[in-house]
């Protein structure tokens, strides 16, 4: 007998006798990258690069699956109810991790029980962006300039509502002791022409949307959303260096689904770190506005917290509530 003929008739009798969780050992399954958004941002190419730099770092074939639906919540639900044998991670955005349980009456699935953090992969700040009529020179003269005249003045756009530049927007009018009315656009571009016509006073957007106008000098970035100041705008203060208690940056980050055993996890957790660290994936990353981080477990897990209940308070004070 020919030894493929062998192996045809004997392989499948061997495998009726070995263990479920021993066969899916010799079966070197691929791991799944879930994205849950629709593929070409900076999310979707994140989640390739970091898949790329896995293959080599862990032998083993890894592919990304854009699942967009439910605003992110289609391809969360699909993780969370993936084995939890670290085959099937989420890399997602900040929302679907610290918001959505405040602003779905419906969301079907809790984001600290259902999901194990993995790896925090990169941050990227927001900015309030003023234009050209707009006088003031920092948060303080702008502060004073809405006051003059509120009824008139005191609108911010942002790329769209119930979102974080929506949020932050709450905060910064309670730390300011304005009643701001928010504007909401479908995306930054047409909120961004608008704010160089002079058509709205304020915008809050994602930092690397309305940085090259401000070099341009086409629009002033009076603050920047994050704990220190931005790579990528040095001469941009934050909130807190303005004086107002505002931190509030955005980030992406992986989660394997919950019960995924811990070796398992810090396993896939260093391996995607780091990816995000080698110095092509860098460039790429910077290209976007994306600042890497490749966190612990631990520490996501703590930022995740953190994030949590400072977005409560915002999505409260906003009194949005998201449609099912």
């Amino acid at each position: 007998m020919r030894r493929r003929q062998f192996l045809q008739l004997t392989l499948p009798a061997a495998a009726a006798l070995v263990p479920h969780s021993a066969l899916a050992q010799l079966v070197d399954q691929p791991i799944r990258i879930v994205f849950p958004y629709a593929g070409g941002g900076s999310g979707d190419t994140l989640a390739r690069l970091v898949a790329d730099k896995m293959r080599g770092t862990l032998g083993r074939a890894v592919i990304v699956e854009d699942r967009a639906g439910g605003a992110g919540r289609i391809g969360v639900m699909q993780v969370k109810n993936a084995a939890p044998t670290g085959d099937t991670l989420l890399l997602t955005p900040i929302a679907t991790m610290t918001v959505y349980q405040y602003v779905y009456k419906s969301l079907g699935y809790d984001p600290f029980t259902d999901f194990t953090p993995v790896s925090q992969l990169a941050t990227f700040d927001f900015a309030l962006a003023v234009g050209p009529q707009v006088p003031a020179q920092s948060l303080k003269q702008l502060v004073a300039w809405v006051k003059a005249d509120p009824q008139l003045r005191a609108v911010y756009g942002g790329p769209g509502t119930g979102d974080l530049p929506h949020f932050l927007g709450v905060l910064f009018a309670r730390a300011a002791g304005l009643a701001l009315r928010h504007v909401a656009y479908r995306g930054s571009a047409a909120a961004i022409v608008d704010l160089a016509a002079g058509q709205i006073p304020m915008l809050i957007v994602p930092l690397s949307d309305v940085i090259a106008m401000h070099k341009d000098k086409r629009v002033r970035i009076l603050a920047s959303s994050g704990k220190t100041d931005s790579p990528f705008a040095p001469d941009v203060p934050t909130f807190r260096e303005e004086g107002y208690d505002i931190e509030g940056s955005s980030w992406y980050a992986a989660f394997a689904p919950a019960r995924t055993p811990a070796a398992t996890i810090d396993k896939l957790s260093a391996a995607m770190a780091a990816a995000v660290r080698q110095p092509d994936v860098v460039e790429r990353l910077h290209a976007f506005g994306l600042v890497p981080t490749g966190t612990t477990a631990a520490e996501l897990g703590a930022i995740q917290r953190v994030d949590s209940a400072r977005w409560a308070t915002a999505v409260r004070l906003s009194g949005f509530r998201a449609e099912d």
